[in-house]
C-alpha cells in the first residue's frame, strides 16, 4: 500500500494485519480521489474508522489543509502516527483514539470531506450516516465505501445521495448537500 500522488507520492504505508482488516484497495482509493481531485486542496478531511490512515494521508498528500483520523483501536492509531511521520505529513494531522460514533456525537468541528469505511456487516455505516451531517460543511461531501449489496439511504436529511460507483464487490456512494446535488 502506497501514497498514489502528491507530496508523499510513492511512500509505502504500514497497515494492520489480520482477518478482520480490509484496507481500501488502490483501485478504489484512486477512484475516490478522482471524484474529489479538484476540490481537495485547502479543505478539511475526516477519515473515520481510519485503520492505517491511508485515505486521510492521501488527502494531505494532495493538498488538504488538515486531516483528522479517528479509530478506536490503539494499534490503528499507532500505525496512523507512524505513517504520518514517514510521509512527513504529521503537521496538518490530528489523530484521535475514540469510538467513531462517539466522535460524531461530541465533535464540534466541521469538515469538507468525510470518508466512511467501517467494518462491513456491523451496522456502523448506518449509525455513522445518521450522525454524519453534524460534522459537515454545507458544500462538503460524504463518501462511503460498502459492499455492493448494501442498501444505503437516498438522503440524510439535508445531504442526498449524489452518485454511486461500483468496483467489483465494492460500492462507493457519495452524498452532497441538496443544493449541490440539484
Amino acid at each position: 500500500m502506497r501514497v498514489i500522488t502528491g507530496s508523499a507520492r510513492g511512500r509505502k504505508l504500514e497497515q494492520l494485519v489480520g482477518e478482520d482488516v480490509r484496507p481500501t484497495t488502490d483501485r478504489v482509493k484512486e477512484a475516490v480521489f478522482s471524484i474529489i481531485q479538484f476540490d481537495i486542496e485547502g479543505r478539511r478531511f475526516l477519515d473515520l474508522f481510519a485503520g492505517s490512515g491511508q485515505m486521510g494521508i492521501e488527502a494531505l498528500s494532495r493538498g488538504a489543509r488538515e486531516s483528522v483520523f479517528v479509530d478506536n483501536r490503539r494499534e490503528s492509531v499507532e500505525i496512523v502516527k507512524r505513517n504520518l511521520k514517514s510521509t512527513k505529513l504529521e503537521e496538518n494531522a490530528k489523530v484521535v483514539q475514540m469510538d467513531s460514533i462517539s466522535f460524531l456525537n461530541v465533535n464540534k468541528e466541521k469538515f469538507d470531506f468525510l470518508f466512511l469505511d467501517p467494518p462491513y456487516g456491523t451496522g456502523l455505516l448506518q449509525a455513522a450516516l445518521g450522525r454524519a451531517e453534524t460534522v459537515m460543511n454545507k458544500g462538503g461531501m460524504i463518501i462511503c465505501e460498502s459492499p455492493q449489496t448494501e442498501e444505503l439511504p437516498e438522503s440524510l436529511s439535508e445531504f442526498v445521495k449524489y452518485r454511486e460507483y461500483r468496483y467489483g464487490k465494492i460500492k462507493i456512494t457519495t452524498y452532497c448537500h441538496g443544493d449541490y446535488a440539484e
